[in-house]
């Protein structure tokens, strides 16, 4: 095939009015990347066909309406512009003004953006035939540049590959004769005992105390190295404070990819699966921080409710927000129950994980009792909006509410499964529970007090009250696996957003660390 003939092609392609297709497909693919990162492509994949059909059945419709097909091309594109921007609209107005009543009239002015689309359209002495290509140009390109992002954002390394430059993996490590089963149990945002006692008046020294009695040592100092999610496990997880990490951690940097990546294949995965052990996994609901690659990556049972939370979203980003406005569907009502749906999956499945052969690496991820509140103290469903304003933000009374609710619940969970773990375990098991960082709405140094418990059989006298996390996982291939690392001092830092890695040091003013 000559040239000529490739752009004839390209050329007869172009012409054609396919433009609408391509415009109902942008929104969910713009979505996506927009939450690359946050969650898997393929939870877009089923609102891509439903949106590509409307657009499809639109289309077809308008056609036999105009009986011009050029023309409903262009109405039916400037029909579904309107219908696909219309939340966005909402929520930037809402954002801005948020004690306007405007809900009414931004749908009565839409309504009128349509007919009078529809009479521009009825009297145009037009075809549109001409603009096709640049339509459909156009269309194209917004396509090209959305499933781009994506590309770009997503994870170029291989299963075993390490996910940033500098993680220090040690390749001399030795199994002991019964290697003993490890897990790492990260509850998130869960506070220290003196902070729940101080600033909320909640008393958790039984969860506390329950521990300590299974053999547990509770650092009763303890704080997070870093104040976010993300980092505070990217640290941990290798061993190492960020700058040391990568080079692309720099304090003018906004970039996640490979913070991400070292998440995903980080030393401590690396150096328990160069020894034999398996990795085991769970659905967090949060792409980034998932292990979808490990030997067991543990989902739940497909939620039947008929809709997604990406999918919720999406609603909430059209005109089909009236859905909800309307109670046809509730997005958040579907949201608290995918997460009490992956919490539940954790803890029907740990027996499971108990008695896998081993040896294994459990990295267990709860989003708990960090929001959304979805159970209360004994845990009965909790409806998520019942703790937000209007404007989706958490009242500080109502989030201590909620928090200190899902904690309780979390507490009787948790000491169920420490001691399922302990009767299943032939060898005594290793096990970390730590908090990633405090609560929202908090003074820097306030937010970086965590609970931080070890049972370490034999090693109880290496942990100290201060011991922070980026030092969990050195001393547990020292102590276990022969490893020789050098325990670093325990610093933590706060970073703003978006400047993740400006990172300022706060000090650890716990009377015990002293």
């Amino acid at each position: 095939m000559n040239f000529k003939n490739v752009k004839l092609i390209v050329t007869n392609w172009f012409s054609k009015p396919w433009y609408p297709l391509a415009i109902s497909a942008y929104p969910v693919i713009a979505l996506l990347s927009a939450n690359v990162g946050q969650v898997q492509n393929s939870a877009g994949m089923r609102s891509l066909l439903v949106s590509i059909l409307f657009g499809g059945v639109l289309y077809f419709l308008v056609w036999v309406f105009l009986r011009q097909v050029y023309k409903a091309a262009f109405l039916s594109a400037v029909w579904l512009a309107l219908f696909f921007s219309f939340g966005h609209i909402y929520i930037s107005l809402d954002a801005k003004y948020p004690d306007s009543n405007y809900t009414f009239w931004l749908a009565v002015g839409w309504v009128v953006l349509f007919i009078l689309a529809l009479g521009w359209v009825l009297r145009s002495k037009s075809a549109f035939v001409a603009s096709t290509s640049t339509f459909n140009t156009i269309a194209l390109a917004l396509l090209v540049m959305a499933a781009g992002q994506i590309m770009l954002e997503g994870e170029p390394q291989g299963v075993s590959a390490l996910g940033a430059d500098h993680a220090p993996v040690q390749d001399n490590l030795t199994l002991p004769q019964n290697p003993p089963d490890v897990y790492y149990i990260i509850l998130d945002s869960y506070a220290r005992e003196d902070f729940l006692r101080m600033v909320y008046g909640y008393d958790n020294s039984e969860f506390i105390n329950a521990l300590k009695d299974r053999g547990f040592y509770v650092g009763a100092c303890s704080q997070s190295n870093y104040v976010r999610t993300e980092l505070s496990l990217a640290s941990s997880l290798n061993m190492i404070y960020l700058p040391e990490l990568d080079d692309e951690f720099k304090p003018e940097s906004t970039a996640r990819r490979t913070l991400w990546n070292s998440l995903k294949h980080s030393a401590v995965r690396h150096n328990f699966e160069s020894m034999g052990y398996e990795t085991v996994n769970f659905e967090t609901g949060f792409a980034w921080m998932e292990l979808e690659d490990a030997d067991r990556f543990i989902t739940p049972p497909p939620f039947t409710s008929g809709l997604t939370e990406f999918e919720g979203l999406f609603l909430r980003t059209t005109l089909a927000k009236y859905a909800q406005d309307w109670g046809w569907v509730d997005p958040d009502a579907v949201m608290g129950q995918s997460f009490r749906d992956r919490f539940n999956n954790v803890f029907d499945s740990m027996d499971e994980v108990a008695n896998m052969p081993g040896p294994q690496f459990s990295y267990i991820h709860l989003i708990s009792p960090h929001p959304p509140f979805v159970f209360d103290a004994e845990g009965n469903p909790s409806y998520p909006p019942d703790f937000w304003n209007e404007q989706r933000e958490y009242p500080y009374d109502d989030y201590q509410r909620g928090y200190t609710g899902q904690l309780t619940y979390l507490n009787t969970k948790m000491l169920d499964a420490v001691d399922t773990i302990l009767a299943e375990s032939d060898t005594p098991p290793i096990i970390v529970i730590q908090g990633d960082h405090g609560p929202w709405m908090q003074p820097k140094d306030r937010h970086l007090w965590i609970l931080n418990a070890y049972y370490l059989p034999g090693y109880e006298d290496r942990l100290y009250p201060n011991i922070s996390p980026v030092n969990t996982f050195r001393l547990i291939f020292n102590s276990y696996f022969g490893g020789n690392y050098e325990m670093l001092e325990d610093k933590s830092y706060y970073s703003p957003v978006p400047n993740l890695y400006k990172f300022t040091e706060i000090p650890n003013t716990c009377g015990d660390s002293q």
